[in-house]
Parts: structure tokens; sequence; C-alpha cells
């Protein structure tokens, strides 16, 4: 007997996206290569890659109840990685040749540039790595998850992005000036990227998951949210002063605080919503009221799969969890968005055939 399987089928265009995203990142690399020689931008690619480990845990780290697929994490990384980036690149030059023709000089087209082409252009392509992802909105279930796709695009765009930094940095002035841009950019604000686009992501995200009559106005507004905070980092540093660095850096922060506060919230509500529809499921035997005080706090879930691991059953456990936590998540979108009598049904069976497979305790 096989598992039953609670993911979909990765659809055409999420495949092709990824691979072509993932090429055109190659590409731009092997031109840096090229470019700047392989010491420094070995140098480059490891400062940049250095702080990533830490950053990819943090961001996934709001979404432990109810893990992504890979797949579209990857497909979402992948797109700032290759896809923004090209485009953000070329689209900002194209901007700045425009204003150089209509007579202004070249110290305000790089201004330009960096203040206001590139916050507009750089977010709405980060932020359209979600667009690909709308035709799976059952992926999309909670402000968290935007808040994740939208990191994880932003991580990938920042990643190539620095590539390129550290390595002027290193062609004007040498390894020591590339290390001095990465304790900036890789250790003072290494979330700069994720936090501008994440945004987009809680506007996507509330457009999708709620039924408030202006729902779609959080789509744009999250947008201009992003290109403001964009802006205001990059203004800040063209201006030089430390004074406008610390208030852009306060401003992101606090913004980063917001993004924190929104994903506890939603984690406290859905495990409040656990205790509220899983005891309706005890006469299947599927739910004990042990196993609903196991799935109600993150430390009781840790506990419960190490039990599970010291006994041979650490994947049916995990494979439990989700299922209970998919099956919670089901009638939260059915109580906020409405789902079709029949759907429900075909995805409520499908998660209890999943926790009766796993459930061998």
């Amino acid at each position: 007997m096989t598992a039953p399987s609670l993911a979909q089928r990765p659809s055409k265009a999420l495949l092709i996206g990824l691979v072509v995203s993932g090429a055109l990142a190659l590409v731009v690399l092997g031109v840096m290569l090229i470019s700047g020689g392989p010491i420094g931008f070995g140098l480059s690619a490891l400062l940049a890659v250095a702080p990533l480990p830490v950053l990819l845990a943090a961001v996934l780290s709001l979404d432990r109840l109810e893990p992504e697929p890979k797949l579209h994490l990857a497909f979402a990384f992948a797109w700032g990685a290759g896809v923004a980036i090209v485009l953000g690149v070329a689209l900002t030059f194209v901007g700045q040749e425009l204003f150089l023709r209509a007579g202004y000089g070249s110290a305000v087209a790089e201004d330009v540039g960096s203040v206001i082409l590139a916050p507009v252009v750089e977010e709405a392509l980060k932020g359209s790595a979600l667009l690909l992802l709308l035709r799976r909105r059952m992926e999309i279930d909670g402000l968290t998850d935007g808040i994740v796709y939208a990191s994880m695009a932003g991580l990938g765009f920042a990643a190539v992005e620095n590539v390129g930094y550290y390595l002027l940095a290193f062609g004007e002035d040498g390894a020591s000036a590339a290390v001095q841009l990465f304790v900036v950019r890789g250790l003072i604000d290494p979330l700069g990227h994720p936090i501008y686009t994440s945004m987009i992501g809680l506007g996507v995200a509330y457009a999708l998951t709620r039924r408030t009559p202006g729902r779609y106005a959080a789509v744009p507004l999250g947008y201009l949210g992003a290109v403001v905070l964009h802006a205001l980092w990059n203004g800040a540093a063209t201006t030089g002063s430390l004074t406008w660095l610390g208030i852009a850096y306060l401003v992101i922060m606090a913004a980063l605080v917001v993004l924190i506060v929104v994903s506890i919230a939603e984690r406290r509500h859905l495990v409040a919503k656990m205790r509220v529809y899983l005891p309706g499921y005890q006469q299947t035997g599927l739910v004990t009221e042990a196993d609903v005080n196991m799935l109600s706090t993150l430390p009781a879930r840790k506990r419960a799969r190490k039990w599970a691991r010291q006994a041979g059953l650490g994947r049916a456990m995990s494979d439990y969890q989700q299922a209970a936590t998919e099956l919670t998540m089901l009638h939260v979108r059915a109580e906020r968005q409405g789902v079709e009598p029949r759907r429900f049904e075909l995805e409520r069976d499908a998660y209890l055939r999943a926790m009766a497979y796993a459930r061998r305790w």
C-alpha cells in the first residue's frame, strides 16, 4: 500500500518558469565570471552565498506549521535570481539611457535609476513571481505564505545582485573593499530585498484569502509599500548620510517586526482553529484529545516528532501532522473564502486517508 499524496502535480508553466529562471541566473553568473576573473568572482560568490543558509532558515521558519512545496519555493528563488535580475538590470538601464538622451547629466540619470527606476522595476519583477503561483491559489492560503514566497524571490534576487556588487568593489579597490561592502549588504542589511517584496506578498495573499469588497486593492498597496521601502533605502544610500541611512534602516526593521508579528498571529490563529475543527473528527478514530493537544503547539509537535523518530515512526508522524494541519487549513479556507462542497469533501477525505495511513501509534 502506498501513502496517499497531498501534493498537487506541478504545472508545466511552473516547471518552465523554474528552468528558464535558473538558466538565466547561470548565464548572469557566467558573464560575471568571465568579466571579473576567477579570483574576484570566487570571493564575491562566497560572500554572497555565505549568509544564505541562515537567511533561508529564517524565512522558512515562519512557515513551519504548513511548509510550502519545495518546488514552488525553488521557483520563487530562481525567479528572483534569474528573470527579475536580467529584466531589472535591462529595464533600469533603458530608463537611465532615456534620461541621458533627454539632456540630463550622468549623475542625475544614475540617481534616478537608483532611487526611482530600480525600486519600481525590481519590485514589480520580484513580485511577479507570485503570478504563476496564483494559478495554484491553494498554495497561498494565508498571509505567511505570501511573505515566504515573496521573501524567497527577494533572497534569490539579492544573492545574484550581491555577487555583482562585490565583484565591482573587488575590481575597484581589491578584496578589502568587497569584504567591507559585505559587512553592509550581507551582515547589517541582508534582508532588505525580502522585506521589500514581502509587502507585495502580503497584498497578494490578503486578496486571495479574504472576501472583503476591496481586497484586491491590497495588491497595489503592497506594491507601493515595497517600492517606498526600497526607494527609501536607496535614496538614503545616495546621500551618503549616516543619519538618513539610520532612519531608513529603522523603518525597514519596523517593517520586519510587522511581518514577524503577522506570521506569529496567523500561526496562533491556526493553532486555535485546530482545537475548533479537529475534535469533530474524533469519531473517525484518527484524532484523539491527546492528538489535538500535540498538534496545537509547536513545542508539542516537536516533542512528538522526536519520540516518533526514536520509535522508528519519524516520517509517519511528520506526515500525520502535515495532513492534520492541511485539514484544518481546508476548514479555515472554507470559512474565510468559501469552498465548493464537492471539492471540500474530496480534499477532506484525501487528508483523512493520509492521516489514517500515517497514524501507527
